[in-house]
């Protein structure tokens, strides 16, 4: 069996030579399609985070999802209208620039994280999982709503926003960015899940009462880690907006959460690129099969019954021959 550092560090090399091949033989499409299994994977690294590490069971990740998505749309959509996005004392302009959405993003998501949490860590089991759905469905609603960024028909973007030194609009250069920033979360992911505060956690979703005895506060412990997991998720979601150029009240669905816990599951919970696998398999599905038909879906529910049910470890842990996460 392949040991799973290995095995990692192959899937990510395979993931970028994709796009490489791709541009070689002119088919950008296939680059399109191996940014947006970039995407996905950098949603359900933060939500493997929570899930994974701190055994949270979360089915309102796509309102941070979807909070990212709408940060990009509402700052890039008042920057080509050259009208404020609000003003107060101070008047606070609309802007093209990816690094200063993507720390709107992350900031908002990572509050809303913050208050989401505050409210569902006072519950657990499946009242956890259905108080995180409730929040999903309430931003859904209210984006439906939201007449003045398109509500239901949501929010169009003329052109990708801007990073400096790159065309974005060349789909090698924002693939680049996509695929260098899931590296980074993912190496921080591991500086986590090794660090004495994830130690914590991971013993905090074990024995909580064993932590709370050593003077930790499990309940602070998992907060934390569903705050971070917020914060990379809305990342991930102003990319996915930025990608199509597009935000929908879709991006806060309930099924776009499924969605992305498909991805951890199928790759592998607590594994470092489990999500990253999940998401790979799951754009290659809906490529391949989405066109044959329209309930694709019925295969793909069919493959991850296998892996739940022969496959403790999820599809890496099926090659690295490890049920249990490991180096």
């Amino acid at each position: 069996m392949i040991r799973e550092r290995y095995l990692n560090g192959l899937v990510l090399v395979l993931l970028l030579a994709v796009p490489l091949w791709a541009l070689i033989n002119d088919q950008p499409f296939t680059i399109t399609l191996a940014t947006r299994a970039a995407i996905f994977a950098l949603a359900a690294v933060g939500l493997n985070i929570a899930l994974g590490l701190g055994g949270l069971v979360s089915l309102g990740h796509a309102a941070f999802f979807g909070i990212g998505g709408y940060a990009m749309g509402i700052l890039a959509y008042h920057a080509q209208t050259y009208t404020p996005v609000m003003e107060l004392p101070f008047v606070i302009e609309g802007t093209k620039s990816m690094p200063i959405i993507w720390l709107v993003a992350m900031v908002t998501s990572g509050t809303a994280a913050l208050l989401i949490g505050l409210l569902s860590l006072r519950t657990t089991g499946v009242y956890f999982i259905m108080i995180t759905l409730a929040f999903g469905q309430m931003f859904y609603f209210f984006s439906i709503s939201w007449i003045a960024y398109g509500g239901e028909d949501g929010l169009s973007i003329y052109i990708r926003n801007d990073f400096p030194g790159l065309n974005t609009l060349v789909p090698i250069n924002f693939f680049a960015i996509c695929f260098t920033l899931l590296c980074l979360v993912l190496f921080i992911n591991g500086l986590v899940a090794r660090s004495p505060f994830g130690l914590a956690l991971n013993a905090a979703r074990q024995a909580p009462q064993r932590v709370q005895t050593v003077g930790l506060d499990p309940q602070r412990l998992k907060l934390v880690a569903f705050v971070l997991s917020g914060v990379i998720t809305g990342l991930a979601g102003a990319l996915f907006a930025d990608l199509n150029r597009f935000v929908s009240p879709t991006m806060f669905s309930w099924q776009t959460s499924g969605e992305i816990m498909i991805f951890v599951i199928l790759g592998g919970t607590a594994r470092l690129c489990g999500p990253v696998v999940g998401a790979v398999v799951f754009v290659m599905l809906e490529h391949a099969l989405g066109g044959l038909s329209e309930y694709w879906h019925i295969y793909l529910g069919a493959l991850l019954l296998l892996v739940v049910l022969f496959a403790r470890g999820g599809l890496v842990g099926l090659i690295s021959g490890r049920a249990v996460a490991h180096d």
